[in-house]
């Protein structure tokens, strides 16, 4: 039976096309477990496998979609039966391996969590990657010590996937939150999330001028690094920690070691790829019984398999807010 998958397809001239098309059971990877897919969404690396790959993709045809949320269809592991629902992210599956963008997914068992009580698939997939990463950052901090009351939380990229729903866990776990963003007509959205504060990225993406500079942040989640992470380093206050996500602005950091010894400042990085599976239990834990579906909903924006070429390129150009949410058997 042929279902329909996004499929990118390498042209004659080396340029890559991205289509919907119809496929088989046949055509999947080998895995231990198939899933009838539901949602998936649209993160930054997806919009680099639907182009040019960025070196992510191996080989061709390909399909997309770091992350999707469905139904166990059938498997060959004891720990999964027809019927469970389950979330995969990360493990590289959409970059090297198949994904998401697909009404059926065949992966490794070790890869798939349960979808725990309270959370839908649907929800699960508005947090989807770029939220397990936030809740893994906001985790993280406050393993180091971050707690509501210490002062306002940074939050770089806030109107992006990862930067939206890290304010709206922030706020909703009583943290003051200042929100970075270039675009001034997120102001409102944001603050919609719970930010308190909308700081412009003119402000603090600029080259360090002084190792140090007066202590403004209790922590700080950062989804963009380059000449931004730099600067805050030198923000931060004294024995508090920076969760560094991503690199949207550039992979190079021309940051001084001063504020980590002298004012004892931690960077900590945030891997959500390949997470051991007990902690990723505990992050999905605390996304379903902290993070109300309302607020996830507040944040989504719906889209189909047909949409996602455009919606690829435009998401490379930090032109979409929020998170998208791309059922596949529309």
């Amino acid at each position: 039976m042929k279902f329909n998958a996004l499929v990118v397809r390498k042209q004659p001239d080396g340029t890559t096309a991205a289509a919907v098309e119809q496929i088989g059971n046949d055509d999947l990877p080998d895995g231990d477990v198939t899933v009838a897919v539901e949602y998936s969404t649209v993160n930054y690396k997806d919009g680099l496998c639907l182009g040019p790959g960025g070196g992510l993709v191996r080989n061709y045809p390909h399909v997309p979609g770091v992350d999707f949320a469905g139904t166990v269809e059938c498997s060959d592991d004891g720990r999964f039966q027809p019927g469970d629902r389950v979330v995969l992210t990360g493990w590289r599956v959409g970059e090297v391996r198949w994904g998401g963008f697909a009404q059926k997914a065949r992966v490794k068992a070790d890869w798939l969590v349960r979808v725990p009580e309270g959370l839908t698939t649907r929800h699960a997939m508005i947090v989807g990657t770029a939220g397990f990463t936030s809740m893994l950052a906001v985790m993280t901090l406050e393993d180091h010590g971050l707690e509501p009351g210490s002062g306002p939380v940074l939050v770089t990229g806030a109107a992006g996937g990862v930067g939206s729903v890290a304010t709206a866990i922030l706020a909703r776990l009583g943290y003051e939150v200042a929100a970075v963003t270039g675009r001034a007509e997120t102001g409102d959205y944001l603050k919609s999330l719970g930010a308190s504060e909308i700081i412009d990225r003119k402000l603090i993406d600029e080259t360090v001028k002084r190792p140090l500079e007066s202590e403004r942040w209790a922590g700080c989640i950062d989804a963009v690094g380059g000449n931004m992470l730099a600067r805050l380093l030198g923000q931060m206050m004294y024995g508090s920690s920076v969760a560094a996500v991503g690199l949207a602005g550039g992979a190079n950091v021309p940051a001084s070691i001063i504020p980590f010894l002298l004012r004892g400042v931690s960077l900590l990085g945030i891997d959500s790829v390949l997470q051991p599976h007990a902690n990723r239990v505990r992050v999905w834990d605390r996304i379903a019984s902290g993070v109300p579906g309302e607020l996830l909903e507040s944040m989504a924006h719906p889209a189909t398999l047909a949409d996602l070429p455009d919606l690829g390129s435009r998401i490379l150009r930090g032109k979409v807010k929020g998170r998208v949410i791309v059922d596949v058997n529309a």
